[in-house]
């Protein structure tokens, strides 16, 4: 019997799963916007696939009252793994892959607990990128992904980044920032984000910037869900071996 979730043209599982791991504010969100609209727009089927993009920050606990004073005084470590609800995390992929309808829930960094205001739904896509800081430290979350990429930005430049959007989404505070960023997300990053590089299949030196590398990615990902791309590719093999030049 046949797999219900395989495309009848070329026999791949969808959605294809795609991980995107790396530090805070490494351009992880920017680097799925260039794959989604690159696979969107550069689609080798007869209609264009559907992409989306779900964010691990979805994730996030609801904070208890004494968490939620932590928070407050920017004593609060959301980079650290225990900050995700990981069951509801672990779930909501496995209903992604199996293609049922999920809503996706939209944390409150103000609040800090999640809310069903802008709920987001996700049915029947075609390729989903799921990111976040922690994406391949889980193993049950790490080994649904049909592929791992994490994106490797220097610290000066997350840092920066951070800064500029904690205080202008965020309305936090710099000194907050700068002290949250050196006693909580720099440490974490070092014992938690970091070591699961080695899981990632691609490394993407600096993010979104990486433009060659991000079209490789896009190549790579055409490629294995084209249709008859065994056969294809046996024939272009073939073919290069007999016209290659002595």
């Amino acid at each position: 019997m046949e797999n219900p979730h395989l495309n009848a043209l070329d026999k791949i599982q969808r959605p294809f799963l795609i991980g995107v791991a790396g530090g805070t504010a490494s351009g992880k969100s920017t680097v799925c916007s260039k794959i989604m609209e690159q696979l969107g727009q550069q689609s080798v089927l007869e209609h264009n696939r559907r992409v989306t993009i779900i964010s691990q920050d979805s994730f996030y606990r609801d904070l208890t009252p004494e968490e939620h004073k932590k928070a407050s005084r920017g004593e609060y470590n959301f980079d650290h793994p225990d900050a995700f609800d990981v069951e509801l995390m672990h779930k909501t992929l496995l209903d992604v892959k199996a293609g049922r309808r999920v809503e996706l829930p939209t944390y409150d960094y103000v609040a800090h607990k999640r809310t069903s205001e802008g709920t987001t739904v996700i049915h029947c896509a075609d390729v989903v990128l799921f990111e976040g800081i922690l994406v391949f430290y889980f193993p049950e979350i790490r080994d649904l992904f049909n592929m791992r990429l994490f994106v490797d930005t220097d610290p000066d430049t997350r840092l920066s980044r951070r800064v500029l959007r904690d205080t202008e989404e965020r309305g936090r505070e710099l000194d907050q920032i700068l002290n949250q960023y050196m006693t909580l997300v720099k440490p974490a990053f070092e014992e938690f984000c970091l070591p699961t590089k080695k899981y990632a299949d691609v490394i993407i030196p600096r993010g979104a910037d990486n433009v060659v590398a991000i079209d490789l990615i896009v190549q790579h990902i055409q490629e294995l869900m084209r249709p008859n791309r065994t056969s294809r590719r046996q024939r272009n093999n073939s073919d290069s071996i007999v016209g290659r030049p002595h």
